[in-house]
């Protein structure tokens, strides 16, 4: 599901071979691209528990977004041969919404919440004896007509997902008994990914040209999809057989995204920080309003990255481009500062 898709929904996910063919979100463990170490612990714990006859036990997935976070969550459910229901923190925005979606599961169910670090304080309480006990306690009616009603659920799984796993409160983060943090990928993880969604595409593309999309695709997925997308785009109109060095090269420079994934969004912020702080320390907010965009934004979207590759650096002061940024930018450091 789109990370924009405000609804909730539910999807089947049984194990016959015609719902595990190829397609661009992978559908088991063993079509999964990357996050080896996840996979292994993951595949553990499933078998574990189908063993057992029992659910799988709740799931927190964090990391950056575009690594696979939703997929990882679809595939667990395959892999169980149960069924797969989704939503997100945003979309329940009061507990009776929450209700109707645990009112609906089967036993041994997956609920994937996306964005968990969203959901309402209230809708988050009832979550913990949902959890924990598989009952949920809510209040009926007004004023003197209110009284409480007892609503037992069947054994379920819930598996939450957070770019912000530092929002999460304490109580719901131990009520998970699965805790994973998604890493970005490396560029053979990716060119692999690049070339089995090309495959997915039925379109040819060369190994070169594959590795150097996942060389500018910032270690996630999601980008190497999208630039993957838009260098077919070229590679069809200029009537190339095939995708190759020199068509992605052509794209990627008219798409201003440069050797190490930098788009023209990731130079702005690093530009305004050298040019107007003087590479910093600057506030995260103040580098939001320079750059019009949001601070969510910038600390879910932009700064991982950046951080991830050495060319920012968090301070108690604020964050700082470091000299790596401005050798990348073809900056000299010192006449910057001056």
């Amino acid at each position: 599901m789109d990370d924009d898709e405000r609804i909730i929904s539910g999807e089947s996910t049984g194990l016959d071979e015609e719902k595990t063919e190829l397609s661009l979100r992978p559908r088991t463990l063993k079509q999964y691209i990357g996050q080896e170490k996840i996979k292994k612990e993951v595949a553990i714990y499933i078998e574990a528990a189908k063993n057992r006859e029992e659910p799988l036990d709740h799931v927190l997935l964090y990391g950056p977004p575009g690594l696979g976070k939703t997929t990882l969550a679809g595939v667990i459910a395959t892999e169980m041969g149960v069924n797969f229901k989704t939503t997100s923190g945003p979309a329940i925005e009061k507990p009776g919404d929450l209700v109707a979606l645990l009112n609906e599961l089967q036993p041994g169910d997956i609920l994937f919440i996306d964005e968990i670090h969203r959901l309402p304080k209230n809708v988050e309480e009832i979550l913990y004896s949902a959890m924990e006990d598989f009952y949920i306690d809510i209040v009926v009616g007004q004023d003197a007509t209110a009284h409480p009603v007892h609503f037992p659920l069947p054994p379920f799984t819930l598996v939450g997902a957070t770019t912000r796993a530092g929002l999460l409160s304490a109580p719901l983060r131990a009520r998970f008994g699965i805790v994973e943090h998604m890493n970005y990928y490396t560029e053979d993880e990716l060119t692999a990914v690049v070339l089995r969604s090309a495959a997915v595409f039925d379109s040819k593309i060369d190994p070169q040209g594959a590795h150097e999309i996942a060389r500018r695709s910032r270690g996630t997925p999601r980008v190497s999809n999208r630039l993957l997308k838009r260098v077919r785009d070229f590679a069809q109109v200029a009537h190339k057989e095939s995708i190759d060095l020199e068509i992605v090269n052509y794209a990627l420079k008219l798409l201003q995204v440069d050797e190490r994934g930098l788009d023209e969004t990731d130079r702005k912020m690093l530009m305004t920080m050298i040019k107007l702080y003087a590479g910093g320390p600057v506030g995260l907010a103040t580098i939001a309003a320079n750059i019009g965009e949001e601070t969510d934004t910038v600390a879910d979207m932009i700064e991982p990255y950046l951080m991830q590759i050495g060319f920012v650096k968090r301070t108690a002061r604020g964050r700082m481009v470091t000299p790596a940024a401005y050798s990348h930018l073809g900056l000299d450091l010192h006449d910057e500062k001056n």
